[in-house]
């Protein structure tokens, strides 16, 4: 049996008991921030000596020049010819579902002009370049370079390049065939934080970022923390969360299914039911008991079940839908009679899944908005990916000639006060009287 952490809503400590639940120390230990420090100034002093170096160290293929690192435009279309036709046809399913719903996301320049003559808008540009990185360790994951390139291509980013590892040298063909259909414009074979630093500062074959995207173990997101700044990055994300709200009245093993789906990715993955129905928790839980046996994964899941996930009672949805604003979980499931009315009450959440019918998986992998999300309760003040994340924002300012009169007054009179004087008298110079 499987110990799953109940919790209760009425229990004088039960936020105490739910922050020590949620709590997530992501910071690296001094060990991996050395290691990961060493590589990239390794890979910035030597660039792609030093790909190599680490490319047959960690990855266990012999590289033997800076050209067996890249992967060829025309291996990734023969991916794309080799695989089934029901694998071509889900990920132009998917790429079109999330291409069309990245176009809704694009930001336009925008401006206007007042009474005086003097413009005021917003410039909107894409980033010249954009790195995706794509984990090739323990898993593969095609429906990363889908989430992660297509939103950057709408967006307007002249070349998308991806980093991938390939363990033993091995191509995971479905992924190749995933950058075909994404629009990727380069491809390397290379993953860790070596591939992240060839990001940031380039080598002699690896062109330079503008911001490096796509998850990864923790000598990537140590990495990407690193480089920040240099480059731009989209998170640093922890691991894997799901929250289900449900009223009681969904089939219990679809909920536990559910809570499976995160549990499976690793044993650091987080699951939690909140349910104003008690006897429905009990009914999760015998379905979990009677389930997991069957899962492929079941030493994960367990182990993922047992260290961070929670059956909550709690009083009713209303309270239900604070519980989740505290947690502000990356997925969100509201497995309710009326979602989209329990959704009005949700201010904290990466994606929100509404319904009995609308799994999790459905936007892992096909419904059409982004699956990188923010996790660790960084939905409090964060976003999920998407097209606007490879814009950037300009702001624009014409004053006329009357403009610069009131203007230039203002900003002078403030400048003095700040005691800036070649601020006032650059506007002052502008000043007829």
């Amino acid at each position: 049996m499987v110990q799953i952490k109940r919790l209760t809503s009425a229990d004088a400590d039960f936020y105490r008991q739910l922050d020590g639940l949620l709590a997530w120390d992501s910071v690296s230990d001094a060990g991996v921030n050395q290691t990961v420090n060493e590589i990239i100034a390794a890979v910035r002093e030597r660039g792609d000596a030093a790909l190599l170096e680490y490319t047959n160290r960690f990855d266990g293929w012999q590289a033997t020049s800076a050209a067996d690192l890249e992967i060829p435009l025309a291996r990734l279309e023969q991916a794309w010819k080799t695989i089934p036709a029901a694998q071509q046809q889900a990920l132009e399913h998917a790429a079109e579902r999330v291409r069309r719903y990245a176009e809704r996301q694009k930001l336009e320049s925008w401006s206007y002009t007042e009474a005086d003559g003097t413009l005021l808008g917003q410039q909107v540009t894409a980033l010249d370049r954009a790195g995706l990185y794509v984990p090739g360790g323990k898993a593969a994951y095609p429906s990363s370079v889908l989430m992660n390139a297509i939103p950057a291509k709408v967006a307007g980013v002249n070349e998308v390049i991806m980093v991938v590892p390939t363990p033993g040298g091995a191509l995971n063909e479905l992924v190749l065939a995933a950058a075909h259909v994404a629009g990727v414009d380069r491809v390397f074979a290379l993953g860790g934080a070596q591939a992240v630093a060839a990001l940031a500062y380039g080598t002699e074959s690896v062109p330079p970022v503008d911001k490096v995207v796509g998850p990864g173990n923790i000598f990537v997101a140590t990495a990407k923390r690193a480089v920040f700044g240099q480059v731009g990055i989209d998170m640093v994300a922890g691991p894997s969360e799901i929250l289900v709200i449900c009223d009681g009245d969904t089939d219990p093993d679809w909920v536990a299914m559910d809570l499976f789906s995160q549990a499976e990715h690793d044993e650091d993955a987080q699951s939690i039911l909140v349910s104003p129905d008690a006897a429905f928790v009990e009914r999760v839980q015998a379905s979990i008991e009677r389930l997991l046996p069957e899962m492929e994964r079941e030493p994960i899941i367990a182990t993922a079940l047992k260290d961070r996930a929670a059956l909550i009672t709690c009083k009713d949805l209303d309270e239900a839908a604070e519980i989740a604003n505290h947690i502000a979980p990356e997925h969100l499931e509201l497995s309710v009679q009326d979602p989209l009315a329990l959704a009005k009450q949700i201010r904290h959440a990466g994606a929100i899944f509404m319904g009995r019918h609308t799994s999790e998986p459905l936007g892992d992998y096909c419904a059409g908005p982004n699956h990188v999300l923010p996790t660790s309760r960084t939905a409090r003040f964060s976003s999920p990916l998407g097209t606007y994340d490879f814009q950037k924002r300009s702001s624009l300012i014409m004053a006329s000639e009357q403009g610069a009169q009131t203007l230039g007054k203002t900003a002078s009179i403030l400048a003095r006060g700040e005691g800036l004087t070649a601020h006032a008298r650059s506007a002052e110079y502008r000043l007829k009287d």
